[in-house]
């Protein structure tokens, strides 16, 4: 058996035991068991009972399998297991090594300590909750329905059990074992109680209560009820926090339309995104690195037809993206020798906000830190040859550099740190100089996606911005300068010549003037790289924008973003590389309408801003 301080050390970087007394994972080491599970041995056969154990991967990989199909893949410093001992269910799911592996095993008893805190559960139920979010579907496989994301109304299985206060508990018991109900309604007229087999078991059988007393003498009373149109996420994390397994389900009318329990929102099929990011993680060389990226915009299509909000697609698109790029530098520095100075590659523009779609650019630069004081002619010959061999990977595996070379490729996006926020600071202190706006918008978008990311990087020199009025003053003229496509066919700008004739361009027109009102009214916010809808928040709450603008804003971005996605999904299934051009035709009467108002709110939000420009002088 490892050493205790050993597995207590490693716990405490795994959640949810990170978020626990140190104290606490101390005791809970003492019953840890280590064990090793050679590759191809099956942990828990699907339909396994009595779990006991929860386990944490130390070190391999575990598959998660249902009929011969792996749906998931887990790796350290993952726990699973717990979804059985939670809700007492057997397992909906085999668990399978991938590898030679070695897992913790904890008895559910000592773990409870932990899993019985809020932090605990609240992480447990996020984590479940949270993988959903992010399903990455195999291409050609059909997506599953995603319960937890509708009316807790619908995991209802039948009708309630419903008695008087007065009904004998031997009649009560009975009724319910007909019905094979779990649970039933006591009727109080005003509100309801809840007897369940639990209180049947402790109350009447170990509390000795007699058959032929009034089953009001063992129910809960007023139950806890749950609206009918609340989502089976919420339930779930009500129930995990109040420590409850059953609730009332009401109409908007308080009639009870049955009773939801916890395996009913617990037993659901649990997949990731780990599964590809693990797939291009074990890729050993360029080839095997375009195969693997292949399946992701596929995933992109699963995901968006099967209802999957644009926000979540675009945040795993960029995620996945981010690993793609991560593995790409990895095969590019090792095929390149040892580094003459250490250096970060940033990620720029809708990557850096995590708000990619499939037709996006890939943007890029490297800061290279020159405090070693390195020849910097052979730094800058060596990173323009990563730089070169690692965007032609990448375009290998389905991307493109942007067309105005904002691409680490480009000696301009190559400098060191001292350089970077050199410029940075010029542009802070002199935003009139040429180009000065746009590199500041370009370098506000910016995040590390690889390399060393623990000095200051460029985006940071920006959190200045607030104390810099006329810097702030001209980015919101720039953002101003994009005005939303309406006034002309039905209603909308299309394009009037060339080979998007008559077609509306959802980007320049649609997302580019939200992003900059949002780049610019963050930045007098003081926030630097977020994504869109996070820096409309914060510049709410500073009170850059009004609640009704920022509002305006988020609606019609969320709008424009699902409308572009859709439309390049459809382009995808096509095989037509995807763009940003959509014929107003294609939308129905009643989404064009809705993005004209969209459009419109848009232009006023701008007149807003322009008119509070003006009464500055």
């Amino acid at each position: 058996m490892a050493a205790i301080p050993d597995i207590v050390d490693f716990l405490l970087q795994c959640p949810p035991f990170d978020a626990s007394d140190p104290a606490a994972v101390e005791r809970l080491a003492e019953s840890v068991e280590v064990e090793f599970h050679p590759a191809g041995t099956t942990i828990f056969p699907k339909g396994a009972e009595g779990i006991e154990f929860l386990r944490v991967i130390r070190a391999g990989a575990v598959e998660v399998v249902d009929d011969g199909r792996v749906l998931d893949l887990m790796g350290p410093g993952e726990l699973f297991g717990h979804a059985s001992v939670l809700s007492g269910l057997p397992t909906g799911f085999a668990t399978r090594t991938a590898e030679d592996t070695l897992t913790y095993r904890i008895p559910a008893d000592a773990a409870s300590e932990i899993l019985a805190q809020p932090q605990g559960l609240r992480y447990l139920t996020r984590s479940m909750l949270e993988d959903r979010h992010h399903l990455l579907y195999a291409p050609g496989s059909e997506v599953p329905r995603d319960r937890l994301r509708e009316p807790v109304s619908a995991t209802i299985r039948s009708e309630p059990v419903i008695c008087a206060p007065a009904t004998p508990i031997r009649e009560a018991a009975r009724r319910m074992t007909e019905a094979g109900a779990t649970a039933l309604i006591v009727d109080l007229e005003d509100s309801v109680g809840i007897v369940t087999d639990s209180d049947l078991r402790s109350r009447v059988v170990a509390g000795d209560l007699p058959g032929e007393a009034p089953v009001s003498a063992v129910m809960t009373a007023p139950a806890f009820t749950i609206p009918s149109d609340r989502s089976g996420n919420d339930v779930l994390m009500e129930m995990l926090d109040r420590g409850i397994r059953h609730f009332p389900v009401v109409s908007a009318n308080g009639r009870v339309l049955g009773i939801v329990e916890d395996h009913d929102l617990l037993a659901v099929e649990r997949s990731s995104s780990f599964f590809l990011r693990r797939a291009i993680s074990r890729a050993s060389s360029g080839g095997e690195l375009v195969d693997a990226s292949s399946k992701l915009r596929p995933t992109v299509v699963a995901m968006t037809q099967g209802g999957v909000p644009a926000e979540e697609v675009m945040s795993v698109f960029s995620v996945v993206t981010d690993a793609l790029t991560r593995k790409v530098l990895d095969l590019t520095v090792a095929g390149a020798g040892e580094p003459p100075a250490r250096f970060t590659w940033l990620t720029l523009g809708s990557q850096a906000r995590r708000e990619a779609v499939p037709s996006s650019d890939l943007d890029s630069a490297i800061v290279w830190f020159d405090g070693d004081r390195r020849d910097e002619t052979a730094v800058r010959h060596y990173l323009g040859e990563v730089a070169i061999a690692a965007t032609n990977l990448l375009v290998r595996c389905g991307f493109h550099p942007d067309e105005h070379r904002v691409s680490a490729s480009d000696p301009l996006f190559v400098r060191s740190l001292s350089s970077w926020q050199k410029a940075a600071r010029s542009f802070l202190d002199l935003p009139t100089q040429e180009k000065a706006l746009v590199l500041v918008s370009v370098l506000v978008d910016s995040r590390v996606v690889w390399g060393d990311e623990t000095e200051p990087l460029i985006a940071e020199t920006f959190r200045l911005a607030p104390a810099r009025p006329r810097l702030l003053r001209l980015l919101a003229e720039f953002a101003l300068a994009h005005r939303p496509p309406t006034g002309f066919l039905r209603g909308l700008v299309v394009e009037s010549t060339g080979e998007h004739r008559n077609r509306l361009d959802l980007k320049s027109g649609g997302v580019v003037p939200i992003v900059d009102i949002a780049r610019w009214a963050g930045l007098a916010a003081g926030v630097t790289c977020a994504s869109t809808n996070a820096r409309l928040a914060a510049a709410e709450d500073a009170g850059i924008l009004t609640a009704f603008d920022a509002l305006a804003l988020r609606e019609a971005f969320e709008l424009v973003c699902q409308l572009r996605l859709d439309h390049q999904v459809a382009q995808l299934e096509r095989g037509v590389p995807p763009d940003d051009f959509l014929d107003p035709d294609e939308l129905n009467p009643l989404t064009r309408n809705y993005l004209k108002v969209a459009f419109r709110a848009v232009a006023s939000v701008q007149r807003h801003i322009a008119n509070d420009l003006a009464l500055i002088k």
